[in-house]
């Protein structure tokens, strides 16, 4: 009987019926899965079984919700479609595992909610009537609910109706436990799954750390050593100007060229490391990007939000680079940049009107290098080059880096 005090029988009887609700919709999902995946034989039903898996995808999520808040339970996110695309995506809906996993557990769900929930309402309802029948016996006309012709009789129905109470809880164990190990291999990320989010996520925390260390070396050559520089500079060129000998101001004066000469190649470090311009967005940087180009640029940017400080940085530098290679080996006379968001990712185009003939496997360009860079952020890079123009360079990475 403790186990009616604990709670525990009461959140799990309340799981039960709440799946008995709540899990209606998904098992009517799962008989229209099954019927349509019976008719995408003959191609009928296959349009319908896309968007039953599309839905079932969902339904981790859906689940998740009651399961924690009534039992404690918590399970990973499913893991993204394999298609970068939405045709992509589409196509790799019915081999999809998950989404299988999940119309599975839709169909098995609800019918052991139901065998859970029924026999445990009864018996709470029946088990207190049954244990107080030797108490109320007396009221009721003979037969009413119970037989029992004795007032000794009544209690071999009190025990009964304790019976049901001392048993019901186990039996909401059962069920609930059934539901548990259902939920463990159909909706819970499989170990590979976890074991991949967990590198994805710790890869993304060290592309963000590398940012935010790369931009804070930035802040401390720009804010330290190039002012210590700078002072350096001022003070030689006081020596040159009040020194009245020769030897001593003609080596004020290379000193000072020496100090411009390393605050240029500390600037240029600088922005090698994170350019000043990103810090007002990846607009303002391409537009600046194009306006110091060689060759008349046009930039076009279209984008949802601010991306990721790695994202930028890597679109940037991408940009940077394939501008250099236009006005180095294109022989171009316009250029144009264009960026978009689109399904889940950025797309940045880089277009000229020059002869040609580039290639990810070409020397001198850095196109490759390129290429490595776009794969590590789970991206690609796209050369579309022919000989004699124009040369279309696409790259394409994840929006949330």
């Amino acid at each position: 009987m403790t186990a009616w005090a604990t709670g525990r029988a009461w959140r799990e009887l309340a799981y039960l019926v709440s799946g008995v609700v709540l899990g209606l919709p998904p098992f009517a999902l799962a008989l229209v899965g099954v019927v349509a995946a019976a008719a995408s034989v003959l191609t009928v039903g296959l349009p319908l079984l896309v968007g039953v898996l599309a839905l079932a995808r969902l339904l981790p999520r859906y689940f998740r919700g009651p399961a924690h808040r009534m039992l404690g339970w918590e399970w990973g996110d499913p893991p993204p479609l394999a298609g970068r695309t939405l045709w992509g995506r589409i196509r790799a809906l019915p081999s999809d595992p998950t989404a299988w996993r999940a119309l599975a557990y839709c169909l098995a769900h609800w019918p052991i909610t139901v065998a859970g929930a029924y026999p445990a309402l009864v018996c709470v309802v029946l088990g207190p009537i049954g244990i107080t029948y030797p108490l109320w016996w007396p009221a009721v006309p003979d037969g009413w609910l119970f037989d029992s012709d004795s007032w000794a009789g009544t209690w071999q129905v009190a025990g009964q109706g304790l019976a049901l109470l001392l048993a019901t809880p186990w039996w909401l164990r059962l069920m609930v436990l059934t539901d548990r190990f259902l939920v463990r291999g159909l909706l819970h990320p499989s170990r590979a799954q976890q074991r991949i989010a967990a590198l994805e996520a710790g890869r993304a925390a060290l592309r963000s750390d590398a940012a935010a260390l790369l931009r804070r070396v930035e802040r401390d050559l720009h804010d330290g050593t190039q002012a210590r520089l700078v002072a350096l500079g001022l003070t030689l060129s006081r020596i040159e100007a009040r020194s009245s000998e020769d030897p001593v101001r003609a080596l004020a004066s290379d000193a000072r060229d020496t100090v411009t000469e390393a605050l240029a190649e500390l600037r240029d470090i600088v922005r090698g490391m994170h350019p000043p311009a990103l810090d007002d967005g990846l607009e303002v940087a391409l537009t600046t990007l194009a306006a110091r180009s060689a060759v008349p640029t046009q930039v076009s940017v279209s984008l949802p939000g601010r991306p990721p400080d790695a994202t930028a940085s890597a679109l940037y530098f991408a940009a940077a680079e394939l501008m250099t290679n236009i006005a180095r080996h294109a022989g171009a006379t316009r250029a144009h940049i264009e960026l978009r968001a689109g399904d889940r990712r950025l797309r940045l185009t880089v277009t000229d009107n020059g002869h040609g003939g580039a290639a990810t496997t070409g020397t001198g360009t850095g196109l490759a290098g390129l290429a490595r860079r776009a794969a590590a952020l789970d991206g690609e890079l796209t050369v579309d080059s022919p000989t004699g123009g124009p040369t279309t360079v696409t790259m394409t990475v994840p929006e949330e880096g």
